[in-house]
């Protein structure tokens, strides 16, 4: 059989030190190039277009559920259609009707699957971001900024803090959403 030979995994090796290298390249000119100001929001932490304000019980949108299991369908096509491109020319030089048809029929399945899971995502509206979409969500910051303000107001008049409303229940959102 084959030896094994440390130099067949060297593009493997230059490959992460390139990937390695454009990360610390990247980093090093956003530091040195980049705008210095920083500003209260600026340092606020962001996190999945949410800000991180209130209680962790707080209401989303399906919508952001929609497009976290969207996010998940097309990775893991990706995850296995790969292997599956790599692995398909030894496949089919093991033998036709052996392997190569069955896998591609169980490979088109999947993609036949991934295509429905799409056109009923489509059909949802996870990818609809109309006047509509937009305007609940400016809707929905301008009331969770409204919100904000008057809880500073109140927490500095009785010392303590407020704990906000969460979005789902605040009057302004429902009046757009309806």
């Amino acid at each position: 059989m084959n030896e094994f030979r440390l130099s067949d995994y060297a593009p493997i090796a230059i490959m992460f030190v390139v990937a390695a290298g454009f990360a610390v390249t990247n980093i090093l000119a956003t530091q040195l190039v980049g705008p210095r100001k920083r500003t209260n929001t600026k340092l606020m932490p962001y996190e999945c277009g949410k800000d991180p304000v209130g209680s962790a019980r707080e209401r989303f949108s399906v919508k952001f559920y929609s497009v976290a299991v969207d996010f998940l369908l097309f990775d893991l096509e990706v995850l296995f259609l790969i292997p599956f491109a790599v692995a398909f020319n030894t496949l089919l030089a093991a033998g036709f009707w052996a392997y190569g048809f069955p896998a591609y029929v169980a490979v088109m399945i999947f993609v036949f699957m991934v295509i429905v899971g799409f056109v009923y995502a489509w059909k949802k509206g996870t990818f609809d971001w109309s006047v509509q979409a937009r305007a609940e969500a400016r809707a929905e910051a301008k009331a969770l900024f409204a919100e904000r303000k008057k809880n500073k107001v109140l927490s500095k008049q009785t010392g303590t803090r407020v704990e906000p409303v969460s979005a789902g229940t605040n009057p302004a959102i429902a009046a757009v959403s309806k």
